[in-house]
């Protein structure tokens, strides 16, 4: 007899804190060190900057697609070892590696195809397009890292085996941001490499941490015993993967669209483009510790759905959004005392500190919110119902939110167009309560 895992019988407080704080620490460090790689390509110049900027809505689709599957993986995964069908879960494992390694190929030919089409929709400056082309081929064709250090960490953390995560993103982490300046600007007789520096750092830190939770599963994952002896692709599991992990993956690919579409809206607005972008890797420094809760909070609500433990689902839920809105408003707080100060951590122009400070104060308003929605969006893929995440995904970003900036710019003032992001929060809390209330009534009070 297997011991019951401490999912369905820690207390819910201490369990999602102890499963949660790891990868919120690690998270962290990620988000860390995006914000480093940003402040070292803005040394070189403001265009660079930009170019990495725009390469974010390729970038945040390659994770969209590694994380949304390994969403689907984890809660799969979780559930079954709740049922106590170990042999099923190893063989769920198997199937989720092999398909993350063919996303992997899928990225190999975005890279060499793709890159210098997207970056010349969205700019005409030649400089913007060679730095962003050189950024993103490489970001793509050598993101074996990426992918398998995301699925093995999920792995990990669908046993409940958090703390070995942060340990993986961690040194991850360290090795990009100790590598950034030697490639960037050319140290310790290395060439000088430039953006293509930044860019190389961050493949080698992806697939030193992926070929560590490699090890870390083989080694400490005593619930699983991945094998491919024999192995070939089971349509079903992959079927009962995707079920999940599509809907996962189109609620963080759309953000990938959202991007692209703000981007073209502010191509005629001087630096804001750049703003955009700026705020975009702040803000990742305040949601990445509630996408690690959330990646604590998965497990064990599929874990103890599938043991049939209805209380405990609650609880998890409730004390998840509780930790997530207290996120949030400290991320406020910060952006609205000291935006200059964040903005200046790039090399900011004056027209950048202009343009940027108004649009940080705006748009943090939005936070309480989005740490609500975050949540309960979680809680629908946990319980098997990624779709209501995917609607209110699709509905927020690319019904409100891109049609609202569109009128707002319309105006001539770029300030206007921020509002556009707690405009399209306030939407979204209203369709998560709904989906909830839905949810609760045809799943949970059944449990």
């Amino acid at each position: 007899m297997k011991q019951e895992n401490k999912m369905g019988v820690m207390p819910i407080d201490k369990l999602l804190l102890s499963m949660s704080l790891p990868m919120m620490i690690s998270m962290l460090v990620q988000a860390l060190y995006n914000i480093v790689d940003s402040i070292f390509v803005s040394q070189i110049n403001e265009y660079a900057l930009r170019a990495v900027s725009l390469a974010f809505p390729v970038q945040n689709l390659m994770i969209a697609v590694a994380v949304g599957t390994a969403v689907g993986i984890n809660a799969y995964l979780s559930k079954t070892l709740g049922q106590k069908d170990f042999d099923k879960a190893n063989v769920i494992a198997a199937n989720g590696i092999f398909i993350e390694l063919m996303s992997f190929v899928l990225f190999v030919l975005i890279g060499i195809f793709v890159s210098r089409p997207f970056f010349a929709s969205q700019t005409e400056i030649l400089e913007v397009q060679e730095y962003g082309v050189t950024y993103l081929t490489i970001c793509c064709t050598a993101s074996i890292g990426v992918f398998m250090q995301i699925c093995f960490e999920r792995l990990l953390q669908s046993t409940g085996k958090t703390f070995y995560t942060m340990i993986t993103q961690g040194i991850g982490a360290i090795i990009n941001l100790i590598l950034d300046p030697i490639l960037i600007f050319g140290y310790f007789g290395i060439p000088e490499m430039g953006v293509a520096g930044a860019a190389v750092a961050t493949v080698i830190g992806q697939m030193a941490a992926a070929l560590l939770a490699i090890y870390l599963n083989f080694k400490y994952n005593n619930e699983l015993h991945i094998s491919f002896k024999h192995f070939k692709p089971d349509m079903h599991l992959i079927g009962n993967i995707y079920k999940v992990g599509v809907p996962s993956i189109i609620v963080q690919a759309i953000g990938s669209i959202m991007t692209y579409g703000m981007n073209l809206i502010l191509a005629s607005f001087g630096a804001a483009q750049t703003v955009f972008g700026v705020y975009f890797k702040l803000q990742s420094f305040i949601f990445m510790p509630v996408f690690g809760l959330n990646n604590g909070m998965v497990p064990i609500i599929a874990y103890n759905y599938g043991a049939g433990k209805r209380e405990r689902v609650v609880k998890t839920m409730k004390c998840a959004v509780k930790y997530a809105v207290g996120i949030m408003f400290v991320g406020l707080l910060i952006m609205e005392m000291f935006p200059t100060q964040l903005i200046d951590f790039f090399n900011a122009t004056p027209e950048l500190l202009e343009m940027g400070v108004p649009a940080l104060r705006t748009i943090c308003l939005s936070f309480v919110f989005a740490g609500y929605c975050i949540v309960v969006g979680s809680v629908f893929q946990a319980l098997g119902n990624g779709v209501y995440s995917m609607v209110v995904s699709v509905a927020r970003q690319l019904c409100v939110l891109l049609p609202v900036a569109y009128l707002l710019s319309l105006s001539g003032n770029v300030n206007l167009i921020w509002w556009a992001f707690p405009i399209a929060e306030l939407m979204s809390v209203a369709m998560s309560t709904f989906f909830l209330v839905r949810i609760n009534k045809k799943i949970i009070s059944r449990i």
